[in-house]
This record gives structure tokens, sequence and C-alpha cells, in this order.
């Protein structure tokens, strides 16, 4: 029989998938899991973001459209840019895919070839280092610490550059450590990218999901013209299954991510296309109540994740952004995937063990859930 290509061959398989297929399996049989597993919020799709969908199906709005979108949204992302991020972008410079993935490979496809180096700060999400390879390159990890709530150093990330480096990826609020880069962060970065002549691909779509005095700071503000923007619909406006995101940049990029996507998929989905068009306009406010009910919610879900772990002896940074605690997990067992499998096999927890994400030692806690699934969990570990 034929064999697969090498490229696949060698493409690592999601420890994120593995652990819901697993968890899925146990409730099949009857088994009440907790699920701390999946980066998915647990509200539904704002009402008005849903009948926005609704009617633009019954209007008959269930054709193709233009490969990278259609031009009403894309306007609405980039008036979405100025107004939130400073940033000047055209509806030519927006690029709309099936979700923020999407428009990560599209990216990546464009921007590699064989051999090109891609810096990744790690902890990182599982995705960014198995779809670099896809393209060709190869994922060069630049370490944070946990001392420093994982926030990137630039010095590192100045020392791991070589004559092959090409792309630096940039994800604050960061999955799975909650990471939220400072502004003087970003804009070494940036100006590292702009001085060396590399792309930097930021990753923007936990944004609205930040605490306390945090801000988020697009790097593009200081290096447009070699800085792509990705953000998208699912994590804030708890659209996870419309698979709809976006990306902003330089034209020779985008046209570049187009032509991908046109042999790929072709549009993103039509309908979801007008659901996030309303959800960019934020008719009466109801968006902005959405995400800050939302926010607050995550907050107070986040304290009472974090201090439940650290209290069980296992110790955990706060997060400054997102919805995920990486936690110590060696008191458990010292290999994470051996600390995950006894969280769910004998706690009913479900958590993702970090081999995928580059932090060993350490399972992530999605407080993507409710107050009392938390507790809940804390209460079945506890008895470990």
């Amino acid at each position: 029989m034929p064999g697969l290509s090498k490229r696949l061959s060698s493409l690592k398989p999601s420890s994120t998938l593995a652990v819901t297929a697993r968890q899925i399996e146990l409730r099949r049989q009857g088994v009440d899991v907790v699920s701390m597993a999946a980066g998915e919020p647990d509200f539904d799709t704002p009402d008005h973001v849903k009948a926005a969908a609704i009617r633009a199906i019954e209007a008959g709005k269930t054709k193709y459209t233009e490969v990278q979108g259609i031009f009403e949204l894309r306007q609405a992302v980039a008036d979405k840019f100025a107004r939130e991020n400073g940033l000047s972008y055209t509806p030519e410079q927006v690029s709309v895919s099936n979700g923020g993935k999407q428009a990560l490979y599209n990216a990546f496809m464009a921007l590699l070839d064989e051999g090109d180096e891609v810096l990744i700060p790690a902890p990182y999400w599982v995705s960014y280092p198995e779809q670099v390879r896809l393209a060709g390159g190869v994922p060069v990890s630049v370490p944070t610490l946990a001392k420093d709530d994982y926030v990137l150093d630039p010095e590192r990330l100045l020392a791991a550059l070589t004559p092959r480096s090409k792309v630096i990826v940039l994800n604050s609020p960061g999955n799975p450590t909650g990471a939220v880069f400072p502004e003087g962060v970003i804009k070494a970065v940036a100006e590292l990218a702009a001085e060396r002549n590399l792309m930097l691909i930021s990753d923007e779509i936990y944004e609205h999901i930040i605490y306390g005095a945090d801000k988020h700071v697009s790097p593009a503000r200081f290096a447009p013209d070699h800085t792509l923007t990705v953000n998208g619909a699912s994590k804030a406006f708890a659209m996870t299954g419309w698979r709809l995101g976006f990306a902003a940049g330089p034209v020779w990029l985008i046209k570049a991510m187009n032509s991908l996507q046109g042999q790929v998929t072709t549009n993103a989905s039509t309908p979801a296309q007008y659901a996030a068009l309303e959800a960019l306009r934020n008719p009466d406010g109801l968006t902005t109540a959405f995400v800050e009910m939302a926010r607050t919610a995550f907050s107070r879900r986040r304290d009472l994740i974090v201090k439940g772990l650290n209290d069980l002896g296992l110790p955990t940074p706060t997060p400054h952004g997102a919805f995920y605690a990486l936690a110590d997990a060696t008191r458990i067992r010292e290999n994470e995937v051996d600390a995950a499998r006894v969280l769910l096999d004998e706690a009913r927890v479900a958590v993702v063990p970090g081999t995928d994400f580059g932090a060993p030692g350490r399972v992530r806690f999605s407080y993507a859930c409710s107050e009392g699934q938390i507790t809940e969990a804390l209460a079945r570990i506890r008895l470990l």
C-alpha cells in the first residue's frame, strides 16, 4: 500500500483533542467527568448574533462569497482594528478565514520555505509548531519562566535568532499560560522584527479577555509593515463552532493568503460572516455588554481556580488574560501525561498535559466552565 507523506507522518495529534475524545468515551460509559480541557467558552453565542445569521439565511445569503470574505465584513474588521487597536487597515488588507487557525496556517504556508525558522515563545499553543512543520519550517522554542508569569524576555528572543530566522510568533494574551505581554516587550519585539526584516505574526484571539490593570497592545502599532494581526470571533463572542477568523497585514501577504485559501476552502461560511458582521457592528452596545459579562465571569473563575490549585500544592501563576491556568502537576506525577491521566481516570477531571505546549511537568486547566464545576473539580483533586 502507498505510504503517507513524510510531512503528514511526522504530524503530532493534538493532545487537547485526545483528552476530549477520552472524556467523551468515559461520559458515554456513564462516568461523570468535569471537563477543564477544551478552550471553549461555556456561554452561548449572543442572541443578536444568532438572529443576524438567521436573517442572512432567510434572505438567501447562502452562496459563495469572495474568497477573502464579503466587503462589509472586511470593512467592519478594519474599523474594529482602528477603533480598538489603533491600527490602520483597508478592506484589501483583511482576509476572512475558517477560524483563526486557518488564518495562521495560510500565513505560514505563504511565508515559509524549507528550513526557515520560526521563533515561538514557550509554552505555546499546540498548533503553532505543527503548522510550521507542515509548511516546511522549523519551530524554535524561546522559553519563558513561571516566575515571570511567562512574560517573554526580548533578549532571549534575540539570542535565538540565526540566519535562518524568518518569522516570530506572539500570542498575548496567551494559551496555555494566560500571559499578557507589557507594551515595552511588545514594542521591543516589533522593532526587532523590523530591524532584522522578519515577519511577526500576532495571534490576538484572546484580546478581550484581560484582567485587572493589564492592557492589550498590538505589535502592528510599532511595525505595521512587518506584522500580520490575527484574530477572530471564537473566544470573545463565544462563536467557536461558527469557524470565523480574520487577519490583517501587508497587501502582498494578504493576497498570497487569499490565493492559498482559494485553492483549499474558498470563502468562510457565508451565514457565519454575517453573524460576525453583526457582532463587530455592536448594535446598541449588545456585543460590548456580552464581552464584559463574559470577562467578569472569567475573572471570578480565575481567582477560584488559581487559589484552589495553589492550596492543593499545585503551584500555579496567576493568569493575566485568556481562560487557562497552567499548573505544576509534579506532586501528582512527575510526568505531565501521567498526571493528566491520573486526574482523568481517578479524579474524573479532564485537563490537558503540557507536553504539546512545550510545558513539561505541567497541565493546563481551562476555566471556561462554571464556578460550580471548578469547585467540584478542586474537591475531587483534593481526594487524590
